[in-house]
């Protein structure tokens, strides 16, 4: 039990990684971190990460991962309703009805940006 422990930290580690690389403004997917790992399937992973990454360090910036059309699913895991659609806007990305406004130009590919 204790090497399934140890294996999933080590994964949401490199899941925390990739997202440290988004950069502000910018938006990533579930999916595409899970692809960017080669789990391309593993995006549920990804998720379940980002709910885990309150006390990770450095600060992880779970705010700019979205689900594949770019709604706000995550919204419900901040400490406030309203918590991640805030993060998002100080960093000028509109959201609209829980969905982020341009979605397709401001989406952050790790696979093309990290060069994977």
């Amino acid at each position: 039990m204790k090497t399934a422990a140890k294996n999933k930290e080590n994964i949401y580690e490199v899941i925390y990684d990739i997202v440290r690389c988004v950069p502000r403004g910018r938006v990533t997917t579930y999916g595409a971190v899970a692809a960017a790992i080669g789990l391309k399937s593993g995006a549920r992973m990804v998720g379940y990460a980002m709910n885990n990454c309150t006390n990770a360090k450095p600060k992880v910036p779970a705010h700019r991962v979205l689900n594949r059309i770019g709604l706000l699913t995550g919204k419900h895991h901040f400490e406030s309703p309203d918590k991640m659609q805030q993060l998002l806007e100080k960093e000028g990305i509109k959201v609209k009805d829980d969905k982020v406004v341009d979605f397709e130009k401001i989406f952050w590919d790790p696979i093309k940006e990290l060069n994977f």
